[in-house]
């Protein structure tokens, strides 16, 4: 029996253009921090070895000081790290594993898997390590084929085979060159070619079906986008040759959220902000609102000024412009608190004529009606 980390997808040197500077610098940070942490899962949990499943960087044109961190992170590791080029990172002639500031600071227990042939894992009599890395962004064949068909160096060993790309079943390009092939992975399992199947790019932790329990997408340990299911993970895996078990483990702390509101009334913006108030880790958490209803002036200053001041201490909140219809309707209470007469009164009623309109001019619009209520007021 064995027991391994099963993780991927760590994609070093992410930029995310979409946070804001001081957001940006601690999510590029936290990348790092959890390759530490899996290192303290591996110690905790008593760990042969460690596969990171391809994409450990986010491109291959990362700086200088971004492969030093990653060099920094993996020697927190005192067992055996197995990385595999992925489509981001691909094992090409620009590949950041050729430069020097790799190849030459690189810990000695950190193994690249360059070629799908079995590698021996030091300290576990039996096991073997096959990997099938991306030498280029436009992988023609399935990936982990050749895996499969790798030789075995020591018979009768257990088989561990390391894959990057989508299976098929869950794309919908069924021309996708690139695809693994479910059936096959099902049939190198049920044969014996390999008894586990760790795969990278889907940042969702997810286990094929029919692939008893030996093949599964370990997710990002740090969440990256909206729409990821039980992204943060990494798995820790135990395995011999008449099964396994399969443990996830918490590490990134990052949320993504796109809630939808309905807002008619004041009532509902005050819901809106104590939801708000309510998110644990707010320097964590990237929220995009979708909102849609009708708000009179009031309601409305009373939301701008809710997003606002929450946006000083999330990660990212915004709105979700594409998925939000909101209409600001002055009515004739908004009209009588404004103390305005002449060209202010009447430019406040042609905003409000405009707002009611579709399109980006009807945005503008309501934010003047915001400010003018505001400063009004």
């Amino acid at each position: 029996m064995i027991k391994f980390i099963h993780s991927g997808d760590w994609h070093l040197g992410m930029r995310a253009h979409f946070l804001p500077d001081e957001a940006r610098v601690r999510f590029a940070q936290d990348r790092f921090d959890a390759v530490q942490r899996i290192a303290e899962i591996a110690c905790e949990e008593q760990c042969d070895f460690v596969v990171a499943a391809g994409d450990v960087f986010d491109s291959n044109h990362v700086d200088r000081q971004v492969i030093a961190k990653t060099i920094d992170a993996l020697s927190a590791f005192t067992i055996p790290v197995y990385l595999l080029p992925g489509n981001h990172d691909p094992l090409d002639p620009s590949s950041v594993y050729r430069t020097p500031d790799w190849v030459d600071h690189v810990p000695v227990n950190v193994t690249l898997l360059e070629h799908p042939t079995a590698i021996p894992v030091p300290g576990a009599e039996g096991v073997e390590v096959i990997g099938s890395p991306w030498h280029t962004k436009h992988q023609l064949g399935d990936p982990l084929k050749a895996g499969y068909e790798a030789d075995s160096v020591s018979g009768g060993a257990l088989r561990v085979i390391v894959g990057h790309g989508i299976v098929d079943e869950f794309s919908p390009d069924a021309d996708d060159p690139s695809l693994i092939g479910a059936e096959m992975m099902r049939e190198a399992i049920r044969d014996g070619r390999a008894h586990y199947v760790a795969l990278g790019d889907r940042h969702s932790v997810t286990e094929i079906a029919g692939a008893d329990g030996r093949g599964f997408y370990a997710g990002t340990p740090v969440s990256t986008d909206y729409g990821e299911l039980e992204p943060n993970k990494v798995l820790v895996v135990t395995l011999d040759a008449g099964g396994s078990s399969v443990d996830r483990h918490t590490v990134g702390r990052w949320v993504f959220e796109r809630p939808s509101r309905d807002l008619t009334s004041e009532a509902d913006v005050e819901a809106l902000a104590q939801w708000l108030e309510a998110v644990p880790s707010k320097q964590t958490t990237v929220v995009k609102l979708a909102l849609r209803g009708t708000l009179n002036l009031a309601a409305s200053a009373k939301l701008e000024e809710i997003l606002e001041r929450n946006g000083l201490t999330f990660a990212s909140l915004n709105t979700w412009e594409r998925h939000t219809d909101l209409v600001v309707a002055p009515d004739d209470a908004d009209l009588e608190e404004l103390t305005i007469s002449g060209y202010v009164r009447e430019g406040l009623r042609e905003l409000r004529d405009q707002a009611a309109t579709p399109g980006d001019d009807a945005i503008v619009a309501r934010d003047a009606l915001n400010l003018l209520y505001r400063l009004a007021r």
